[in-house]
């Protein structure tokens, strides 16, 4: 993938996360089985990156849960990060931060650089090209602590038949198939207003290729989320 159409990929995201941000948020008022399965793991003390912490509903849980650690979340949009500022718990001690994970030097602004986890749920898969999935992992890793621990989701949404028929062709955005990586699709939003996504479907092959290409190994997979758990792939790297 050329840098001219990672450009553009980028672009509309940002643009259907600004636009569509209280939408969005709407539909995400509660974590996914898989997300809530993986914080049953995490120690209360863990010091977490959040990654993508969108509406900040993961912080929330984290908070009636307890947790005592530092937390951090990280996102682009300004809309989700006002609403995840506003319902802050006052009993967890979190940051909210804005930042852009396509753009180089992201992690050079953080606070605090020593994490035991770094949490990327549903992020991956909307960074086009496999390069800069690559520099944002390794970025990453130079955030965790010593037997620190990356934990991701990817959403499979052509195993829904709803879900694949929203996809639409890369020409109804001025893009040719040859531009794009497989494994790239564009999908439609209705709520609010018609939107329009770019998306990546992983396979576990190419995460085994990408986490060992960032100096990760993949510790664990499980698959969650949506009727039959099929819409979710969860790993856990170290």
């Amino acid at each position: 993938m050329n840098s001219h159409t990672a450009t553009k990929l980028i672009e509309l995201n940002q643009l259907f996360y600004q636009t569509f941000a209280l939408q969005f948020s709407q539909t995400r008022q509660r974590l996914q089985p898989g997300v809530r399965r993986i914080l049953e793991s995490v120690p209360q003390t863990a010091n977490i990156l959040d990654l993508g912490c969108g509406n900040g509903e993961l912080a929330s849980q984290l908070a009636r849960r307890g947790h005592q650690g530092v937390y951090m979340g990280l996102d682009f949009s300004s809309g989700l990060l006002d609403t995840a500022h506003a319902r802050l718990p006052l009993d967890l001690e979190a940051v909210f931060l804005q930042a852009d994970l396509s753009k180089p030097g992201w992690a050079e602004n953080i606070p605090h650089t020593s994490f035991d986890y770094i949490l990327a749920f549903a992020v991956f898969h909307h960074l086009p090209g496999h390069e800069l999935r690559r520099q944002v992992l390794l970025a990453a890793r130079g955030l965790l602590a010593p037997q620190g621990r990356l934990i991701h989701s990817e959403w499979l949404f052509l195993n829904s038949p709803r879900l694949a028929a929203r996809v639409l062709p890369w020409e109804s955005i001025g893009l040719a198939p040859a531009q794009l990586d497989p494994g790239d699709y564009l999908l439609d939003w209705r709520q609010g207003g018609f939107g329009r996504r770019y998306v990546h479907y992983f396979t576990p092959a190419e995460l085994e290729t990408l986490a060992a290409g960032s100096g990760f190994k993949v510790l664990d997979t499980f698959y969650s989320d949506g009727e039959g758990n099929k819409l979710g792939l969860y790993q856990t790297w170290e």
